[in-house]
């Protein structure tokens, strides 16, 4: 008879599994979160405000996550049981407290507020709960939450600039022996701007901030799900995010507008999809180089090679003279492929010219 415990791998993996399944069939956010915007890298920011890929996880780090959103609750009651007075919701509209901020493309949820802070007296303090494993527990407890977690820093004192309140308190738990560490925090109103200024240029810039590093070995880099995107070439995901004809808007609730249908605000649905139309911002070909443009095609030459290649919107043909030595792409078989080096490749030109072949992966 097989050992029971053989069975103990395929039951987690079962588990995990379906984290991954139920992550998949999740849209991504429409806005650039608080959460993330003290990350160090601009530009991996800006491929996720684009959609340029979709941010994947393992089913442990999903249920990971997952284990941080538990403790909330957790947090709540110790610090109401300390005599402190704690709204985890917004008594004004009995949801999460929220924030956004420039046209409604940033936005962010504070775990909560509270009031009778020891050593706060009656300052209301933004909360903001963590959970933290053992190593990154004794770096917060050394450096303190601004030097350890500049990501977390940064969400704090956002919230406080949007909230108005210019305290906050961070709370973590050690999940290795359920340690405790809180921390009072004061706000930065130049920090605050210094937030405001890189989400600014994240939104809104048509063009990809500069690497962190051009090594994509860089340990930043390393372990960045744009790294493919970024350093090595492969392709992005079609949608309106991803078009030259779509444009962040200023005024509105995360409001974008198409240049090319007029149409000034496109739906959310429809920005995950994009269209005919399509023509890719040419910063997301990082292999190669926008040289010519017209009405409804780009003109792209390859970096490595020096081959060019046109990039046309669907059932429209580029001029006759472009026509003759020049393969023609669309949108959807530029953003499909894995490997650029399929791009301009004769083999592959041969099975396109020859059998109408299109770039699927």
């Amino acid at each position: 008879m097989a050992d029971i415990f053989e069975h103990v791998d395929p039951i987690a993996a079962s588990v995990f599994e379906t984290y991954e399944r139920r992550s998949e069939s999740e849209k991504q956010r429409n806005y650039l979160g608080a959460s993330v915007i003290g990350r160090p890298c601009s530009r991996a920011l800006w491929y996720a405000f684009r959609w340029a890929d979709k941010e994947r996880f393992d089913g442990r780090t999903l249920r990971l996550f997952q284990t941080g959103h538990m403790a909330e609750s957790r947090f709540t009651a110790d610090l109401r049981a300390i005599g402190m007075k704690v709204h985890d919701m917004d008594p004004a509209s009995g949801n999460q407290f929220g924030f956004d901020s420039l046209g409604g493309h940033m936005k962010g949820h504070m775990d909560g507020a509270a009031t009778n802070v020891p050593g706060g007296g009656q300052r209301w303090h933004v909360l903001e709960y963590k959970t933290h494993s053992g190593k990154s527990f004794a770096e917060l407890r050394k450096h303190g939450v601004k030097k350890a977690k500049p990501e977390h820093y940064a969400q704090i004192i956002w919230y406080m600039g949007k909230s108005g309140m210019d305290r906050a308190l961070y709370c973590a738990v050690n999940k290795d022996n359920d340690d405790l560490h809180f921390e009072r925090i004061e706000f930065d109103p130049t920090e605050f701007a210094r937030i405001e200024t890189k989400a600014e240029g994240i939104i809104f810039g048509q063009t990809p901030p500069p690497r962190i590093s051009d090594d994509p070995k860089y340990y930043l880099c390393n372990w960045c799900p744009f790294n493919a995107a970024c350093h090595q070439g492969k392709g992005f995901k079609k949608s309106c995010r991803s078009c030259v004809h779509s444009t962040p808007e200023r005024e509105g609730n995360a409001r974008w507008s198409c240049a090319f249908y007029k149409e000034p605000e496109i739906p959310l649905e429809v920005q995950r999809v994009g269209c005919q139309a399509h023509l890719p911002l040419p910063f997301l070909v990082t292999y190669a180089e926008a040289i010519d443009s017209g009405d409804q095609w780009i003109l792209f030459k390859r970096k490595d090679n020096g081959d060019e290649f046109v990039v046309a919107a669907e059932d429209v043909m580029p001029p006759a003279d472009l026509l003759v030595t020049t393969p023609i792409y669309r949108s959807r078989e530029i953003a499909a492929a894995a490997d650029h080096r399929a791009i301009c490749n004769k083999e592959v030109e041969s099975f396109r010219a020859k059998f109408g072949a299109t770039v699927t992966g």
